[in-house]
């Protein structure tokens, strides 16, 4: 009973792989013209390394924040995603296309030119956040363009993107900075009519000039009492002088209980003085809110021109495109000679060692 033959037996029991001429015939010129063509004709690799930035790792942090910029469009996210999406997004190509005068140069029509790009160019991410981009070609200038065109292209659509919500942003602020001026201005006008109505320039120095009062007045009137306690031994209690003094102290007494009285009965009473202050301090305090929103405001404003002015650092060239030195291999034709190679050495190996039952037919001779 003759065994089931493999596929390597069945190869070689093929009437056209019968002799060692003919499978040389049919071997040999595929082999070499799959090793041929793996180095020839010769092509040329370009290729780009960069990898994203923002300000803050270029040294300009400081000098952003002190304007009153933020940071990176895209914060701290996955800013090496966004930028390789926008790489290979059709926007990217049409750039490239646009920049090289692709259309002209190779005749292809706009969407065979968008397809040829995201087939024949490579972009991908390496560890630490870089970005390579790869092409090959056979003019290495033309393939050097195209890379380059890329790189170029990633630099101005995530600048124009930076530059979009940059404007955005100002228009925020404007309309912020226009309702902060108008609460400025509306704190600012109730503040100086509430001083001008109460005649108090500042809410310190009333509340001061009433603190100084009172010790002033209580010394005033110790003093008194002592001068009359002295004349009222030495005189006697009917005595005119006693009953000038007594009206003195009298005075005294009741201009102390006016300035420490808590109701709101003078312009200089602890209770008057405390009213002022607390209105005062309150209108002080909502103008100073006012004017510290108006002023961040503003900053924020002046920040957004340093913004636009940076949105083209966002990204930075590690190396900018160059050509491979080395020569390329088109190595899905040299795995396939190997292929090959290695079938025919089996088909050999098996018709010199064929299995037992197994028997061919040699050439010039009928089965």
């Amino acid at each position: 009973m003759t065994p089931p033959r493999s596929i390597i037996g069945t190869l070689a029991a093929l009437p056209q792989l019968r002799s060692f001429r003919r499978r040389a015939l049919i071997f040999a010129p595929v082999i070499a013209i799959a090793a041929v063509l793996s180095f020839f004709p010769e092509r040329y690799r370009a290729a780009e390394t960069l990898t994203p930035a923002d300000p803050s790792t270029l040294g300009l942090s400081g000098t952003l924040g002190q304007l009153g910029a933020m940071n990176s469009v895209f914060g701290s996210q996955a800013a090496v995603e966004v930028a390789l999406r926008i790489a290979n997004s059709v926007y990217a190509r049409d750039l490239v296309i646009k920049r090289l005068h692709l259309e002209q140069r190779t005749g292809k029509d706009r969407i065979e030119l968008q397809r040829w790009l995201s087939r024949r160019v490579d972009i991908r991410s390496l560890r630490g956040g870089i970005i390579q981009m790869e092409f090959e070609d056979r003019d290495p200038q033309f393939a050097r363009d195209v890379i380059d065109a890329f790189g170029a292209a990633m630099k101005e659509r995530l600048a124009e993107i930076s530059r979009n919500q940059t404007a955005y942003k100002r228009d925020v602020l404007v309309e912020l900075a226009e309702s902060a001026s108008k609460q400025l201005a509306e704190a600012q006008g109730r503040y100086d009519a509430f001083r001008m109505t109460n005649r108090a320039p500042l809410p310190s120095m009333t509340v001061q000039t009433v603190s100084q009062r009172i010790p002033a007045l209580e010394s005033t009137l110790k003093v008194k009492q002592v001068e009359m306690a002295s004349a009222r031994e030495m005189l006697g209690p009917d005595n005119p002088m006693m009953r000038q003094q007594a009206a003195e102290v009298a005075a005294l007494q009741k201009q102390l209980a006016e300035v420490r009285a808590t109701a709101d009965t003078d312009e200089l009473s602890v209770g008057r003085a405390v009213d002022t202050s607390s209105k005062l301090f309150k209108l002080e305090r909502d103008l100073t809110i006012a004017r510290t929103l108006y002023d961040n405001y503003l900053r924020y404003l002046q920040g957004t021109t340093a913004e636009d002015m940076t949105s083209t650092a966002n990204m930075r060239i590690l190396e900018p495109a160059f050509v491979d030195t080395e020569r390329q291999v088109r190595w899905p034709l040299v795995a396939f000679a190997a292929a090959c190679a290695l079938l025919w050495l089996a088909i050999e190996f098996y018709r010199l060692r064929p299995p037992v039952g197994v028997h061919f037919v040699q050439e010039g001779k009928h089965d």
